[in-house]
């Protein structure tokens, strides 16, 4: 027959093992959140369909953590640094392969995004990312990024600003992908990605970048996986630095930029 003494001593360890099994799952989920913020910017091809995370190579919508609980700096935004979008619609058109290739390989070629925080000049590698270099160059003679949110800024573990989704919600493309190049770039040092660093999101997969990319206003440390294609200027820095100090919406380091990020227009030319 069992006591009283050790049914209390029983309803003890019970209780015990029970807090001891939520603190480990809170652990696990703490470390999931940890990865999904330091793990990276993706994409997941899903059929036709890409999917662009910065994290798990999930989809966006749930990358940010359904799991996290908003702190007070999320409820209590800083004021928004940036002009009221211009006037226009974002164009959908979806191409069924990556364009041919009818860039200059040896010359030198700028992308100058007019953003609603500011201008941010981005002198491209040509001759070391002609793919890349020449479907942004397709893509923004289309008119394919303007009047296109920016919809992530990450500010904790990697510091960088995602734009180049026409839907704004992290799971838009061009419908075609493009190869990885320059990931030997003298640029990425131990892991490194310097701030002023412009790339193309992916999967980890090679040969999966598509439209979307991030901008890096800090150096973030980063396998040497996503395509490195620009460089911004010191003018650009200056913007990006406004847009990461208005922080993120979530308050837990990865969400949309309090700053209303809109690209009025993007263009790329040959100089």
């Amino acid at each position: 027959m069992v006591t009283q003494e050790q049914r209390k001593r029983q309803l003890a360890r019970e209780k015990f093992l029970r807090q001891q099994q939520r603190r480990t799952s809170a652990r696990r989920k703490a470390r999931m959140r940890n990865s999904v913020i330091a793990s990276v910017l993706g994409v997941v091809v899903i059929g036709s369909v890409a999917l662009y995370t910065t994290g798990a190579l999930k989809d966006d919508k749930t990358n940010a953590s359904s799991e996290t609980t908003p702190s007070a700096a999320a409820t209590s935004k800083a004021p928004d640094p940036c002009e009221k979008a211009a006037a226009g619609k974002v164009k959908t058109a979806t191409w069924k392969k990556e364009p041919a290739v009818t860039i200059d390989k040896s010359a030198k070629y700028t992308m100058k995004l007019a953003t609603t925080c500011g201008e941010i000049d981005i002198a491209m590698k040509t001759s070391a990312a002609p793919h890349t270099v020449n479907s942004f160059s397709f893509l923004a003679g289309k008119g394919y990024f303007d009047h296109t949110k920016c919809h992530r800024l990450t500010t904790s573990g990697i510091y960088v600003l995602q734009c180049g989704d026409p839907t704004g919600s992290g799971s838009g493309g061009p419908g075609y992908t493009i190869p990885d190049e320059n990931l030997k770039d003298k640029s990425l040092k131990d892991n490194i990605y310097p701030a002023g660093t412009v790339a193309m999101a992916n999967t980890g997969q090679a040969h999966t970048g598509g439209s979307q990319f991030f901008l890096v206003y800090q150096d973030s440390q980063l396998p040497p996986s996503y395509t490195p294609f620009g460089t911004i200027s010191e003018a650009g820095m200056k913007v990006m630095k406004k847009i990461a100090g208005a922080g993120e919406s979530t308050g837990a380091g990865d969400g949309a930029p309090n700053a209303t990020v809109v690209i009025n227009k993007a263009t790329v030319t040959k100089s």
